[in-house]
């Protein structure tokens, strides 16, 4: 282990140590919000840097799995990119995307006289992948700017350069089939990918490895020998009613402040807590953090005072946090 990557990865270190409330500036589709740090996010980030393995992140939806990508990738000031995958995801898409549909067409309008190798060229259907460009963005972006293919482009961080290190998110990942996750393993092994119409490999050289963080809502039950290879933290909400009260309208006032009373963040955690109660109870998935935080952002346009958004709290719970049937008596 070279002392130059002793050095950045100490760096890095002392960065996450400091993070505690941080806000998250959007980025592509996602929107501005803030994001509060815990000491076990915390640790098992540290932990990651320094065993350089991924981390795999466990839990309900609505927890903040991704958001805690999104903010390791600022506070450590790293690029950020994110594949959400689907059931037809294969481990090649997160090395490049290939547009098989508009070379055939292409080929099928070739006119005699013109250049069919220069019009079928692999590379004008080609967009690279979030591995090829947390590897290397150089590279990944001469293909882009010259392919016709132009999917995703992401957004580097001000003065940033490759050897500030990456942050990739691989979300949802229960969604794939089974060797999605290890043929990402055997990717992720190597730090480098070899582009055989390139004739060359990338991410070879790469000194500060990319900090891959994977979530899986358990909807599919990962390969034991991808989970082994992990770092693995748990994000489910707390059993404990009073602790998950207490939880969620903190998590309610950091997103909102002052813009629902005390009363009406309280009032509206109990309500969820019993929700989630009755929907365990039924066994489909039970409401969370993110539909509480949905509730308060409906509130806080809906009342102007407290007696407001009380009053409207007890009229569009159910929307919020009764997405399972009801049956009703005949």
């Amino acid at each position: 282990m070279n002392s130059e990557f002793l050095k950045r990865i100490g760096a890095d270190i002392a960065k996450l140590d400091e993070a505690t409330e941080l806000k998250l500036p959007k980025y592509g589709s996602w929107p501005a919000t803030v994001h509060q740090f815990d000491p076990k996010s915390i640790n098992v980030l540290k932990t990651a840097l320094a065993a350089r393995r991924p981390v795999l992140l466990r839990g309900e939806p609505g927890t903040g799995k991704s958001q805690l990508a999104h903010a390791a990738a600022v506070a450590l000031n790293r690029l950020f990119v994110y594949e959400v995958v689907n059931a037809h995801t294969e481990g090649q898409d997160l090395l490049w995307k290939f547009d098989a549909v508009s070379r055939l067409a292409e080929a099928q309008t070739i006119k005699d006289g013109e250049d069919k190798k220069l019009l079928l060229d692999t590379k004008r259907f080609i967009s690279p992948g979030v591995l090829w460009w947390a590897l290397d963005w150089d590279e990944a972006y001469k293909v882009y700017d010259k392919s016709e293919y132009q999917l995703s482009l992401p957004d580097k961080p001000p003065g940033w350069q490759q050897a500030d290190g990456s942050v990739i998110l691989i979300d949802e990942i229960d969604k794939a089939n089974a060797e999605l996750p290890n043929s990402l393993l055997e990717i992720l092994g190597n730090n480098a990918i070899e582009i055989p119409w390139l004739k060359t490999t990338i991410g070879g050289n790469v000194r500060v490895p990319p900090l891959v963080i994977i979530t899986t809502n358990e909807e599919r039950e990962l390969p034991a020998a991808f989970v082994r290879r992990c770092l693995v933290l748990n994000m489910d909400l707390p059993k404990d009613e009073q602790e998950l009260i207490d939880l969620l309208i903190k998590r309610g006032q950091l997103h909102f402040g002052n813009q629902c009373t005390p009363k009406v963040y309280r009032n509206a955690a109990k309500q969820l807590v019993q929700d989630r109660a009755v929907a365990k109870e039924k066994g489909v998935m039970p409401p969370g953090q993110a539909e509480y935080l949905d509730l308060l952002r409906a509130l806080s346009v809906l009342g102007r005072t407290e007696d407001e958004q009380e009053e409207m709290l007890g009229q569009i719970n159910e929307f919020a946090l009764r997405k399972y049937p009801v049956m009703h008596d005949r």
